[in-house]
Parts: C-alpha cells; structure tokens; sequence
C-alpha cells in the first residue's frame, strides 16, 4: 500500500505518536518521517528526546493525563493519532487500570482536539468476558474507541519481535546460559510472533486510510510454544534440555530469576494467555517478516544482553537498547 504524500501546501500532515521515544512508537514514528509527515510525539519519558535517533525532528510533549486541557492541546492540528500507550503489568504503583482511565482521557482529548482519525494498538484475541485483566481491559478500550465517534483503526498484534524486543531476545538469552529450559505444561499452544516493522507499517496503512477498520497483526510463522524455543536455540548454535513444568511452578522459577535479574521476566497472566493460545490468531497474517529469517540474520548477537523491562521504566533518561 502506498502512502497519501503530504500535500504541497504549506502545512505538512501533522502526526501525533505516543511513546516515540519507547519501541513500537519509535518504528511508527521513523516510518511517519520517511514519509514526509509532522510527527509529535506523547511521552512519559521527554528525558530521552536528547539520545533519541530522531534529533529535533520529533516534537515532545508530556502525557498530561491530570490536564484534560493541556493533553488537548497537545493534540490539536493532529491528522491521526497512533496510541501505542499501556503497561505490561501492575508494578509500583503503575497499573493497566490507571492505563484504561488514562487512554479514556487521551480519546476524549483527540476528539476535543479535533484529531480526524486514531490508530489504537491493541492486542490480539481480546474480550470483555476473559478472564485475564489484559485482555477484557484491552477490549474495553476497543469498545470506548469505536462508540466514541472517531475515525478509527485497530489494531491487534500477537507478540513482537526484532529490535528492542523483550521476549524473544530473553528466551534467547536463557537459552545461552541455563542447561535446561522449563516449559509451561506441554507446550503445544501456539505463538505467531509479529516483527515491530510490520506492526509500525500496518499502523501507518491504516492511518492512511479513511475507513473504520479492525486488524489481526500477527506473522507469517506459526509456531508451538514449544517449537519456537527450539527454533531459537538451533539458530543460535545451543542445544538444551527441554522439560515441561506446571505452570504455576515455572512462574515461581521465573520470578526467582527475575528477583537476580531486579526484573518481572513473565507474570501468571501472561503464562495463562499464553497457553491459552491467545498469542495466534485465526485469519491470514499480516506480517512479512519471518522470526525464522530475521533470527538467523541477528544469531550473534540475539540474547546476548538481558532485556529488562523493570530497567527501561526507571530510566527515563536513555534511549531503548537495540539487542
């Protein structure tokens, strides 16, 4: 698909990203300059800005979630919106249910501040009846978006991979130091990782567009659990003892570890999405890019380095590190 270029009037198409300075904002927001977009961004860390790849080419605003006003503003002249907010988990003080109140906030905004369209990522598979908070939360928010009466389109990923990714490069990372390798239950529920490339180029195809739409963002490989772990180790030269545990005991292993690491390495409720198949999707990928190739191209330096999420949210000051 072919992006609409900006116009020959004076005025360039403004664009406003949230979390330009995170990792998926940060591909959506690249993807926007090459093109030739105004591109603005929302963000809890205007720390970064200095380190970021973007120079002066991206303006930063602070969330402002407490000053509807001020948060409207920060919107206004937008011709899309592309929300990539949320949190992971509860930590700290940080919560998904103060995440909804502040998404709630940042539509309301958009549609006072006369934003024409919002691209708003969610996740893949998400219901108001599920069980897992982030799952029936995501879904609430879909609901409030669409009833909301702006242009509007949504997407869904899977899980991602490539660049500053967490999973993937962890697993890797396990995989280069421990002998064994626990797997939650028998590991036959399925994964179909997304390359955060391909999320940022959907997003911007459906801020392009004029129609409402709701999108799967998952990739081209379907894998089980259990296969892409396997995968993962063979491409980067390990091998490893695979061995099938109960899930609440690999989530204690896992927060043992992550107590060393000063790290939250997989939450019970990701373990439950996870082998509930929530991380695949039904309908024809969209991603082009295959973790098998992408993998192979970075096998040296895949795992390497431990990713920390827990790090990336103290540190406000330095730029996500590419792995």
């Amino acid at each position: 698909m072919t992006l609409t270029p900006p116009s020959d009037s004076n005025r360039r198409p403004l664009h406003v990203v949230t979390g330009a300075f995170g990792y998926t904002g940060k591909y959506i927001a690249q993807r926007l300059l090459d093109a030739g977009f105004e591109v603005r961004t929302l963000t809890n860390s205007p720390q970064r800005a200095a380190k970021s790849p973007f120079g002066q080419r991206v303006q930063a605003c602070p969330f402002s979630f407490d000053e509807p006003a001020k948060l409207a503003d920060a919107l206004r002249g937008a011709d899309v919106l592309y929300n990539t907010y949320w949190v992971r988990y509860d930590y700290a003080g940080t919560t998904q249910s103060a995440a909804v109140g502040n998404t709630l906030k940042l539509f309301q905004a958009a549609k006072e501040a006369g934003v024409k369209r919002v691209v708003h990522v969610s996740i893949a598979n998400p219901s108001e009846d599920s069980p897992l908070q982030y799952f029936r939360f995501k879904a609430k928010l879909e609901k409030a978006l669409i009833e909301s009466g702006l242009s509007y389109g949504i997407l869904r990923p899977t899980v991602l991979f490539g660049g500053e990714d967490i999973l993937i490069n962890n697993i890797a990372w396990m995989l280069r130091r421990l002998p064994v390798i626990g797997v939650f239950g028998d590991g036959q529920y399925k994964i179909q990782p997304l390359h955060v490339e391909d999320l940022a180029r959907l997003a911007v195809e459906l801020g392009d567009q004029k129609e409402n739409a709701i999108v799967d963002a998952a990739g081209p490989e379907v894998f089980t659990y259990r296969e892409l772990v396997k995968e993962i180790a063979r491409i980067i030269g390990k091998r490893r003892l695979l061995v099938s545990v109960p899930p609440w005991a690999g989530a204690i292993a896992a927060a043992c570890l992550g107590k060393l690491l000063g790290d939250v390495i997989v939450t019970p409720a990701e373990i439950q999405g996870l082998m509930a198949g929530l991380l695949c999707v039904a309908s024809p990928p969209t991603g082009k890019i295959k973790l098998t190739v992408w993998a192979r191209e970075h096998a040296s330096s895949l795992g390497v380095r431990y990713a920390s999420e827990l790090a990336r949210r103290k540190n406000r000051k330095e730029a996500y590190e590419r792995l």
